[in-house]
């Protein structure tokens, strides 16, 4: 398979991007060319045009599968498997949160709870770094539970919010000065 110099292009960077988002270079190159690829690629297609090993494809494609960013597809009369992108740019947007979420956040989340929990010592520094842990745990369990509320959301309307930007924190001023003029009315 031969790219085109666009695609190559994004393919190579969305390959330096990998390490930043979790995986390697090969698997973000693979992610890329599945997802820039109308047709489904199969693992021949994807050695070819990477240029990497049989072996390197197989477990790009295993990693891609374990973040569920990518599905298998059988085409009739061909018994080569292949593979495209699980979905919408959205889609697969809202799975690398959920993904990331059950595989940082979560851990995160329960050994803060069990600090939390433990008051076995409560000398001054434990005390400290306790409130500390707590402020953490409720912080991360705030964004976690935005973050549900988002993903389910429609595209459209997740697309709306986002666009609303610095609109949103304009509304929620007005609210604030219309709760302060009720408070003093009061």
């Amino acid at each position: 398979m031969k790219m085109t110099p666009m695609i190559e292009s994004l393919v190579l960077h969305f390959g330096e991007m990998g390490s930043r988002w979790g995986f390697n270079r090969t698997v973000g190159q693979m992610l890329a060319l599945i997802v820039l690829s109308e047709d489904a690629l199969n693992a021949d297609q994807i050695r070819e045009a990477l240029n990497v090993s049989r072996g390197n494809v197989s477990m790009g494609l295993k990693e891609l599968q374990s973040w569920r960013l990518i599905q298998l597809r059988h085409l009739p009369g061909d018994r080569k498997e292949y593979y495209a992108a699980a979905g919408s740019i959205w889609d697969m947007a809202n799975t690398v949160f959920e993904e990331r979420r059950k595989r940082e956040i979560d851990p995160t989340l329960s050994l803060l709870r069990n600090n939390i929990m433990d008051d076995t010592n409560e000398a001054p520094p434990e005390r400290y770094a306790r409130e500390r842990v707590t402020e953490i745990h409720d912080l991360l369990e705030t964004i976690t539970q935005w973050s549900a509320e988002l993903q389910r959301l429609s595209p459209e309307k997740l697309n709306t919010l986002m666009r609303l930007g610095a609109g949103v924190s304009k509304v929620l001023d007005i609210s604030e000065k219309f709760k302060r003029g009720s408070a003093d009315k009061g």
